[in-house]
């Protein structure tokens, strides 16, 4: 196996009568020898791109690729030493699955003996053992997606590349599979890069993700590092399912002012003077956002703020409420079923030090936790 390197990558696509396409913009990523990297985003975010011109299938506008020490971005596909399951699928309609599974070790004159012991393994990891003998246009289009990821895992190449790799699978099949193919790659050792627009998936799979917006890399990070030191809003706002909540706020004697939706102050955060003094010198070069994710907010809380309860949703292990805290709308989620109606009253922790600031001109994170006191109504 072996580490792979991109260093200043740009692509951009030439448009008619327009300013070229920035799809990439000066990526920099290192993967290292046998890791496995999610690339997760939006669409158009240019995670595709990236994939594509790292398989050799769209040239590299600028910059370099190496695999090891190598430089690849100038070869041939077929002479970068990558395996890429495409989110197309590409299978070949004459042949049957197992060559189809099987077509690149045939192509190495490999011993039939070990094509076919390893196209029975991967097709029993990927529980596709009962289409072995049959063809591409006669099974389901999840059927030809694990056939088509198949077909890239059992050639065990320096590289391997997955594009939306699960997409097409029912959910439960999804999470059977995700754990028996992470097992697979840390078996085998191989250096894996995965696309995805699904979080679930991104945390399930990486051992790192690179958070891209835009064509700009935002934050490359281990899934815990995302959820618990976001770099920016962006990544606060796009990683966690219900999203972060984002407040205005300034700051005030002793501490921060948290704004309602009206602008006005609506509760106050009492911080200790170092931090009070650090956020209000940030505040001078512009506007101060202040984060805290739904599931660390602590509903019930004896010593908490009073909201009113907006929505309810019993998702059957946990419940969603929708909150209005003095003018605030605020998202929570809570272990358990909370049987609060609307319009009644719930009080509510928030804990300092799961607190987040941000820069709200240039969405910069500035603090993860603020101190060990909780937040204080004025």
């Amino acid at each position: 196996m072996a580490s792979l390197v991109l260093d200043q990558v740009t692509k951009t696509y030439p448009a008619r009568g327009k300013p070229a396409v920035l799809a990439v913009d000066r990526l920099n990523l290192t993967v290292n020898d046998g890791e496995i990297v999610g690339l997760l985003g939006s669409s158009g975010c240019g995670k595709t791109s990236t994939l594509r011109m790292i398989a050799g299938f769209e040239g590299v506008t600028s910059g370099s690729i190496r695999i090891g020490e190598r430089p690849v971005h100038m070869l041939l596909p077929k002479d970068r030493g990558v395996a890429m399951a495409f989110e197309g699928y590409a299978l070949y309609p004459p042949l049957t699955i197992r060559d189809n599974i099987g077509f690149a070790l045939l192509r190495e004159r490999r011993p039939r003996a070990e094509i076919a012991a390893r196209v029975g393994e991967i097709a029993r990891l990927l529980e596709i053992e009962d289409i072995l003998d049959r063809y591409p246009p006669t099974i389901s289009a999840g059927q030809q997606q694990r056939t088509s990821l198949a077909r890239a895992l059992i050639r065990r190449a320096p590289v391997s590349l997955l594009d939306e790799p699960m997409s097409q699978l029912e959910p439960q099949l999804r999470a059977i599979l995700r754990a028996r193919i992470k097992d697979y790659l840390i078996e085998h050792k191989l250096t894996t890069v995965f696309v995805t627009h699904d979080q679930t998936e991104a945390i399930a799979l990486a051992d790192r993700i690179a958070v891209m917006e835009q064509g700009v890399l935002q934050q490359f990070a281990t899934p815990q590092a995302l959820k618990e030191e976001p770099a920016n809003l962006f990544v606060a706002s796009f990683i966690g399912e219900p999203p972060m909540n984002i407040l205005d706020v300034r700051p005030a004697d002793g501490g921060l002012a948290v704004l309602g939706l009206d602008g006005r102050p609506a509760f106050h955060v009492a911080l200790a003077a170092p931090m009070t003094a650090r956020l209000a010198a940030h505040a001078r070069q512009g506007g101060l956002k202040l984060g805290i994710r739904p599931h660390r907010v602590r509903v019930g809380d004896p010593r908490g703020l009073a909201a009113t309860v907006v929505s309810n949703q019993w998702l059957g292990d946990q419940t969603h409420l929708a909150l209005d805290l003095a003018g605030c709308f605020l998202v929570v989620v809570a272990h358990g079923h909370v049987r609060s109606a609307i319009g009644e009253q719930v009080p509510v922790g928030l804990p300092l030090a799961a607190m987040h600031v941000f820069d709200a001109e240039s969405g910069n994170a500035l603090v993860h936790g603020l101190d060990t006191r909780e937040a204080a109504a004025a």
